[in-house]
């Protein structure tokens, strides 16, 4: 049985461990100057020494105080409430912070450019050299994909859609009618226009 973790390394590739100045920096807080390393995320409740949490909403304020975690991102407001062995990475928004730091530990895998050769890419579409466009995708005429966007296997990009930078596609999806920008993810199977 495979165990059910934040970033199931099946699933996600991982990076780290990072000590806790490289944390606290990605996470744009304040930290006390301690020698910790951290080898990835977790809930409040379920969260070890090793691992870094988060609070946003006060009404689990009462899993604050019973963390394990070796850090926890906090608002100022609550920094107090964090238990004495755990660490408070103290800023104003946690939420934004904790996706920082998680990306840091799950960071999204680099597009391989290229066109899958079963992949239809009209005349007068514009794909980045940098791109990746996965198998029996169609990008069709006036479409333009941005550099480092991946597009999944099976994606429809309708005429005059244009794909931003950093953008994932996922399999399935379909886009008509549509103006993404840079790192937007729209996942499998939806369809936007």
């Amino acid at each position: 049985m495979v165990e059910a973790t934040a970033g199931n390394a099946r699933f996600f590739r991982r990076s780290g461990p990072y000590p806790l100045a490289i944390v606290a920096g990605v996470a744009g807080g304040i930290a006390d100057e301690r020698d910790l390393i951290f080898e990835g995320v977790a809930p409040l409740q379920t969260a070890g020494p090793n691992e870094v949490s988060f609070l946003d909403n006060r009404r689990y304020a009462s899993a604050l105080g019973r963390t394990l975690a070796g850090a926890v991102i906090v608002h100022p407001d609550m920094a107090g409430r964090v238990p004495v062995r755990t660490v408070a990475i103290v800023t104003t928004d946690p939420y934004a912070a904790w996706a920082r730091v998680a990306a840091l530990f799950y960071p999204v895998p680099p597009a391989s450019p290229g066109i899958h050769p079963s992949a239809i890419v009209a005349e007068g579409a514009i794909v980045d050299p940098s791109a990746e466009i996965g198998p029996l995708s169609v990008i069709e005429a006036g479409a333009e994909i941005g550099p480092n966007s991946r597009i999944g296997p099976c994606a429809l990009i309708g005429s005059g859609v244009i794909v931003g930078r950093d953008c994932r596609i996922g399999a399935h999806v379909s886009l008509s009618h549509a103006i993404l920008g840079a790192r937007v993810c729209v996942y499998p199977g939806a369809r936007v226009g």
